[in-house]
């Protein structure tokens, strides 16, 4: 996790940490107990945004409810 923080590190600094993603544009994972609890992010006012991103994303859709097999799921990671 590059951008980790935990949640002992993060309460007193809230206030820095928010201005560093409003800055970077990059979210922030809080950790506690070094697993990942919590992922701050920047609001994103523009919902067509992130279905603009997904845009020309589908490779193939022949049989949507067909199931996947076991060899193919790999690829579809």
């Amino acid at each position: 996790m590059e951008n980790a923080v935990s949640k002992s590190r993060f309460k007193p600094n809230a206030l820095k940490y928010f201005r560093q993603i409003e800055d970077t544009g990059k979210e922030l994972i809080i950790t506690d107990r070094g697993k990942p609890k919590l992922k701050i992010v920047p609001y994103n006012n523009d919902p067509m945004e992130t279905l603009n991103s997904l845009r020309n994303t589908v490779i193939e859709y022949i049989d949507p409810l067909k199931p996947v097999l076991e060899e193919d799921w790999e690829t579809l990671k």
